[in-house]
């Protein structure tokens, strides 16, 4: 049977890769899109490699990104992100990644979907999934979106040009609240484990935080020793089933069960001594807070930027889990330097209390992209039989 191929660009975003389409390359019909997507990347996949798709067998290898025009007057662009699941026919778009993030304004500038000149842009991105505005800064070269330059970003070998992102207003991101309880800190009853305490935060992307010493942990644990441990991440999959439901994400645990890209789950501790998988000596004196990430049932070598950006604006609500453990200076704008398995990320987050009510402002950091490769990519016609093939290469919805 024939194959379907669709225009598709290749892209690097901070630590992630995705294959990103645009929007009037894909069929009107939402619900064909899965299928598509699922094709593209190779899932669902019981040997964990996606072998037979463009994606590589973890969660930051297996995304997919559309683009296309803005809906609204304050965005330049839509952007729709998707996390393919590896070994389950699953597509989830309950969240936004904010490294890929990162690769949506140069992909609009190459692909010429906006207009800019000069020596820098400025792209106003909107996250579709999560309704929030994202502001990209980058300079410019040729027209096109800089690539080489002198960022070097923890997780990703050589340097390159720095994206700027700016994140407005990313309180409420997943659920509409900064905090969805209520609460700085709760006290979860979670089936199979107990008691434990959570702060339960939503900016960029809901995450639930708890503190490492309360699961027994140091906090500087190396993603295979995670991975390999399947009592913790059984217990840390109760844990973010009961935030997710505590969050008003999951109805019940079957579906929270099911939503497994939001809440993320992690766990912090104070800046200690330690060591980046690179094999470079991380000091203690050198961070403010030390961060440990799992999302879809898998540790994050390279924490999700989303979730960076989360953790610091929980660093800076007096009372949660991470500003108990977080050294912070009395300056409320300074950068937040965050310890992970893959070195140091420095996220900067805007926090300020209204008629007692806490509310992020905005975050921002730095994250480097590069487009790899353009041309076409192939799914297997019979993977998805709600579409038609036009003149070999157009896709539409069959009637």
């Amino acid at each position: 049977m024939k194959q379907i191929r669709i225009p598709a660009v290749f892209m690097r975003g901070g630590t992630s890769k995705a294959v990103v389409l645009h929007t009037r390359d894909l069929p009107r019909d939402r619900a064909l899109w899965d299928e598509i997507f699922l094709a593209a990347i190779g899932s669902p996949d019981p040997y964990g490699r996606e072998l037979d798709g463009m994606g590589g067998g973890i969660s930051s290898l297996s995304k997919v990104c559309v683009v296309g025009p803005s809906t609204r007057p304050d965005a330049d662009i839509d952007y729709t992100f998707a996390q393919v699941q590896v070994k389950e026919a699953k597509v989830d778009f309950s969240g936004n990644c904010g490294n890929m993030s990162s690769a949506m304004g140069p992909f609009a500038v190459d692909e010429r979907l906006v207009t800019v000149s000069g020596k820098e842009a400025l792209v106003r991105i909107h996250n579709t999934n999560t309704r929030k505005i994202i502001h990209a800064r980058f300079a410019l070269d040729g027209g096109m979106a800089a690539v080489d330059g002198d960022l070097a970003i923890p997780g990703v070998a050589g340097t390159g040009a720095p994206v700027r992102l700016e994140f407005r207003e990313p309180g409420g991101a997943t659920t509409g609240r900064l905090l969805p309880t209520g609460n700085v800190i709760d006290t979860l009853d979670v089936p199979g484990v107990g008691k434990i305490r959570a702060s339960l935060v939503d900016a960029a992307n809901a995450t639930c935080f708890l503190d490492a010493a309360d699961l027994g942990l140091t906090g500087i644990e190396m993603p295979e020793a995670l991975d390999a441990s399947t009592e913790l991440l059984d217990k840390l999959a109760r844990i973010r089933i009961a935030a997710s439901i505590a969050m008003g994400i999951g109805k019940d645990p079957a579906d929270a069960a099911r939503k497994k890209t939001v809440p993320f789950v992690g766990f912090v501790s104070a800046p200690q001594d330690a060591q980046s998988l690179s094999g470079e000596a991380i000091k203690g004196g050198s961070v403010d807070l030390t961060g440990r990430v799992i999302s879809n049932g898998q540790p994050h070598r390279a924490l999700p930027l989303t979730v960076s950006l989360c953790m610091a604006v929980a660093a800076r609500i007096e009372g949660s889990i991470v500003n108990q453990v977080a050294r912070l200076n009395s300056n409320p704008d300074a950068e937040i330097r965050i310890a992970m398995p893959s070195g140091v990320l420095v996220v900067a987050a805007s926090v300020k209390k209204v008629n007692g009510a806490w509310q992020a402002e905005q975050g921002g950091f730095y994250r480097t992209q590069r487009r790899m490769f353009d041309g076409y990519v192939y799914v297997r016609a019979s993977r998805v039989p709600g579409l038609i093939v036009v003149a070999g290469k157009s896709v539409k919805a069959a009637a």
